[in-house]
């Protein structure tokens, strides 16, 4: 899995990212009942889990759980609208979310 991280995006994340934590991407199942029923979402770890694998960042560095990588296309893009103050997640094939969720 290969995200790149737009500028905008980069701006608004880096700053929760100094002091010793990390970008987790994950398949967020909290509530939905099925795991095929899950979000996509944006979170901080302190330290990544065993089911954690290191996913190909562009540029800031995450981790994300490779059993849910099927949910999601190769290589995607999240971006930030100031506008909306909304985070997104896309790719080339579709938009999976104007409205990524990011729990600090």
């Amino acid at each position: 899995m290969r995200i790149t991280f737009t500028s905008a995006a980069v701006d608004i994340l880096q700053p929760y990212l100094q002091s010793d934590k990390h970008l987790k991407f994950l398949h967020d199942t909290e509530g939905c009942g099925c795991v095929v029923s899950g979000v996509p979402a944006l979170t901080l770890i302190t330290a990544p889990s065993v089911d954690d694998s290191p996913g190909e960042a562009d540029p800031l560095p995450f981790h994300y759980e490779p059993r849910h990588k099927v949910y999601y296309e190769d290589q995607m893009t999240v971006d930030y609208n100031p506008q909306r103050n909304a985070f997104s997640l896309k790719s080339e094939g579709q938009i999976y979310t104007l409205n990524l969720r990011f729990v600090p």
